[in-house]
């Protein structure tokens, strides 16, 4: 519930008759609240506790019922939430039901464009810009977005066309230095020059100080100086790249002075055209733990708010058992150490793709390309062509940017690029901008393609030696979270392409299922022979090549089919099998159920209580089995 620390009904109206101290207080009272609600239900801290005083000032000076707000990503919009009439609700954020972890439209109409991946948000407050112009509305549109998410192509491509319209846009860039791990690239250093250098203002005094004792002109040399300060400041600064936007760049200023903010907003806002202000903040801004750690509170689960110290779960009371992750990462750097050809990328994500193991191993070898998930498929590409094997860790939904690149520079020359897919399926608590639910669909039609996805953690080592032998374009997709406890093998083999394994046979009933799906089938089946079902499950472990001829196989075994996978309807594993199955004249006498995420985006909550829900856990694979076996519930 609320926290005692701000009054009950308080909301962003409040600000406008607030003195800075009053505001300041404020800040801190949402700080509060902020870490007592992430503490219990995870979330994006660092970032939130950011801009905290960048909100306040923000709602201080624009009204969010008639200006539009975009926060780009808008993992840090939880103190704007609370200030915009949710702060009651705040309680159940990223629970099932509850608040979104994301600014989203239908959730409020202070929400005024839905979010969750990085760099749309100057091209979405561009649009806003041009239809409020056209509806002849006063209003202002001011787009939030991070020095990380300023990284990515779209970013630009937002300022580029902003620029030569020169409608009036205000962009606020709020740079801390970091995406989720630490910024890199050639724009994050030169975005950190900072015009208060204390060399700077040395060379500056010392300048003026020596034309002053010139005799006659030195007077005259030294105002001329002071006078040409900004050209000099365009071209020590940011200000000279925003400027050739045709941007008006104000700043860099302080993102946790709540004056400054207010009397550089309360300008901005009377000013016209596309303006820029630059602002610093420090991520997790008030709370040690996350201060000194931003990448760790970046996205965290539940952890003790006095301490900071993450909450760890356990299996079965059984030593903590490693992510797939984590697995992935150390296999990865293991292959590594025997195969100097291994490249690994990753956009901006060391971390969350678990390649930090191998970044401290081999770092001549590990590149993060930032927020450029285009860019890093071409530039994998690229390193394809000369011998290398590049292996490309993205989130599943994070690499549906990089369609064409996947299409047009990989699979139609054939590179052996292998693309390993993290967070495969429902995601849980960040919901549906984060769900990895197409990646089958989106792959396995692509010419060339080799698509598999693991059981466990185990037979993921064996994918990943896989792939990395095959010599072509490979994906493998693989689920958050932990895994199932098999045991790990020290020399991981590559499977025999295209083939997929009984690991159990049935009369009444066959399960094939793909990934994650395949332990709640075993779970399913072994429940079902309570009943006097005798039930088998197929692990297909491919998608393409798909085990056809197993399949057909089965089929001709048992004419009752259940298809089981954890991404949409259309276009996936199930849908592979039915095509397969057709094209071999094999579908007659059959009787097929399928088990999948349905047609429509799944909302946020728990990965258990969404899949539940959505019926593709052990009790829907079990409704499935029952239907086509003629078994009321």
């Amino acid at each position: 519930m609320p926290s005692e620390s701000l009054p009950a009904e308080l909301t962003y109206r409040d600000l406008a008759d607030m003195n800075t101290d009053e505001m300041a207080a404020v800040a801190e009272g949402l700080r509060r609240e902020i870490i007592d609600v992430v503490s219990q239900n995870g979330g994006h801290l660092a970032p939130s506790l950011g801009v905290v005083e960048l909100t306040v000032a923000m709602l201080n000076v624009f009204n969010p019922a008639k200006d539009r707000i975009i926060w780009d990503v808008g993992h840090q919009a939880y103190a704007y939430k609370i200030l915009t009439s949710r702060r009651k609700l705040f309680h159940t954020l990223r629970t099932m039901g509850g608040l979104s972890g994301f600014p989203k439209m239908s959730e409020s109409p202070y929400d005024h464009f839905g979010v969750g991946h990085s760099s749309t948000s100057i091209s979405a407050a561009l649009g806003m810009a041009m239809g409020r112009d056209l509806n002849a509305d006063d209003s202002k549109i001011i787009a939030v977005i991070g020095d990380g998410s300023m990284t990515a192509g779209l970013a630009f491509e937002g300022l580029n066309q902003a620029g030569d319209m020169g409608r009036d846009l205000i962009v606020v860039l709020n740079d801390n230095e970091m995406s989720i791990s630490r910024n890199v690239g050639a724009l994050s250093s030169f975005l950190s020059r900072n015009l208060s250098a204390r060399w700077l203002k040395k060379f500056k005094r010392e300048t003026e100080n020596f034309f002053k004792q010139l005799p006659g002109i030195g007077n005259d040399i030294a105002d001329y100086m002071r006078k040409s300060e900004s050209s000099f400041k365009g071209f020590f600064t940011p200000g000279m790249l925003f400027e050739a936007f045709r941007f008006n760049y104000i700043g860099p200023i302080d993102g946790h002075d709540l004056g400054d903010l207010v009397d550089v907003f309360d300008h901005v806002k009377r000013l016209d055209g596309p303006n820029l202000v630059h602002v610093l903040t420090r991520k997790g801004k008030g709370y040690e733990p996350a201060e000194s750690n931003p990448t760790y509170f970046h996205g965290v689960g539940c952890f003790e708010p006095e301490t900071g110290q993450v909450k760890k779960f356990t299996a079965n009371g059984c030593p903590e058992i490693p992510s797939y992750t984590e697995i992935f990462g150390n296999t990865l750097t293991s292959l590594a150490g025997k195969d100097p050809s291994i490249i690994a990328i990753t956009a901006a994500m060391p971390e969350g793709t678990g390649l930090n193991r191998f970044a401290d191993a081999y770092p001549e070898r590990f590149v993060d390309v930032g927020i450029c998930e285009q860019h890093a498929v071409t530039f994998a590409a690229g390193l394809a062509t000369q011998g290398y094997k590049p292996v490309v860790a993205i989130y599943s939904t994070f690499l549906q940017r990089s369609y064409d690149q996947i299409v047009h520079d990989v699979c139609l020359q054939k590179l052996p690029v292998v693309f390993c897919l993290d967070r495969a399926g429902l995601v849980g608590e960040d919901g549906p901008t984060h769900h990895g639910a197409f990646d089958i669909a989106y792959l396995r039609h692509i010419p060339e393609m080799v698509l598999m996805a693991p059981k466990d953690e185990a037979e993921l080592q064996h994918m990943l030696a896989t792939a990395l032998s095959l010599g072509r374009p490979v994906a493998l997709r693989y689920p958050r979270g932990l895994g199932v406890g098999a045991k790990l093998s020290n020399a991981p083999e590559p499977l025999p392409l295209g083939e997929g394994e009984i690991l159990r046979e049935g009369k009444d009933a066959m399960i094939l299922a793909l990934g994650s799906r395949v332990y709640p089938a075993l779970e399913a089946a072994a429940a079902l022979d309570k009943e006097g079902l005798d039930v088998g499950v197929f692990n297909a472990r491919f998608v393409k090549p798909l085990p056809i001829a197993q399949i057909v196989e089965i089929a001709a075994a048992c004419t009752r089919l259940i298809l089981a996978e954890e991404h949409t309807r259309m276009g996936g594993f199930c849908s592979a099998v039915l095509e397969g199955l057709a094209d071999a004249d094999a579908l007659d006498g059959l009787t097929i159920r399928r088990v999948t995420l349905p047609d429509s985006f799944v909302e946020h909550g728990k990965q258990k209580e969404l899949r539940a829900a959505v019926g593709i856990d052990k009790a829907g694979i079990m409704d499935a089995v029952r239907d086509a076996c003629g078994r009321p519930d």
